[in-house]
């Protein structure tokens, strides 16, 4: 049992609620900022016992963060401890927020949980977080419940909104103009999804570059060697053709092996 999740269980202070699954994976990326001078933004403060939980584990270093919609919430402010009272889906209000905070090493949204929430908190808070940092959005389950706008495929849903991150982060592949290369994928190096939590790891990530080591073993291509050149070469321009009209209906692709 990590330091966090023993924190949670012998807690009798103010309410923590969270899915006891996610405690190895915060303890996963947090570790390595315990007792350092960073920033914490937690979407979600509720009961304020999460706040007191990241104080404990990060450290007196630590800038703890919370936005929340309800006003009492801000009784929970203290030492290294400031609350933002407003909607995460207004996003005038989240674009206050950055022009009043230091870059963020840690963003945790733990908030309403609809899709509009989840959606416009990304959109206007991801590129604050610290090139990097850590990006959290939990209880990804919303994204298939009636009662936050969910449903399985459902358009809208910050669930298929995200799956166009793994496009996004791949985009130094494509050979298509409808998928380019932008700032997200210069910015993340990892996507991670667990149950009900998708964690998006900032990082350097230079163009794509492969290399080769040690010495060839085979004469050529097996393809090569059994087929005449000038067939080959035919028989790939018609493969390449055939594939290349497939993709643009969007339809699966062929091979000769």
């Amino acid at each position: 049992m990590n330091d966090l999740e023993l924190y949670f269980r012998e807690n009798k202070g103010r309410l923590i609620h969270k899915c006891v699954n996610y405690f190895d994976i915060y303890d996963q990326y947090f570790s390595i900022y315990r007792n350092r001078e960073i920033v914490i933004l937690e979407i979600g403060v509720n009961h304020g016992g999460s706040l007191q939980m990241w104080k404990h584990y990060f450290g007196s270093k630590a800038k703890i963060l919370g936005i929340d919609i309800n006003p009492e919430c801000k009784k929970f402010e203290g030492e290294n401890v400031k609350i933002f009272i407003g909607s995460q889906s207004d996003r005038s209000f989240l674009k206050s927020i950055i022009a009043q905070i230091p870059p963020i090493d840690i963003l945790i949204d733990d908030g309403g949980h609809n899709m509009q929430q989840q959606i416009r908190t990304f959109e206007e808070l991801f590129d604050h977080v610290k090139k990097d940092g850590i990006y959290i959005c939990e209880d990804l389950h919303s994204s298939y419940r009636l009662g936050y706008g969910g449903g399985y495929k459902r358009r809208g849903t910050f669930i298929e909104y995200s799956k166009n991150f793994i496009d996004q982060l791949n985009a130094y592949y494509s050979e298509q103009g409808s998928l380019k290369v932008n700032s997200f994928t210069k910015s993340v190096k990892g996507l991670h999804y667990y149950n009900g939590m998708l964690v998006i790891e900032k990082g350097e990530v230079p163009n794509f570059q492969d290399e080769k080591t040690g010495q060839p073993a085979l004469s050529s291509d097996v393809l090569e060697t059994n087929i005449p050149k000038g067939l080959y070469k035919l028989a790939y321009l018609a493969l390449y053709t055939t594939n290349s009209i497939l993709r643009f209906f969007r339809l699966p692709g062929i091979r000769w092996r």
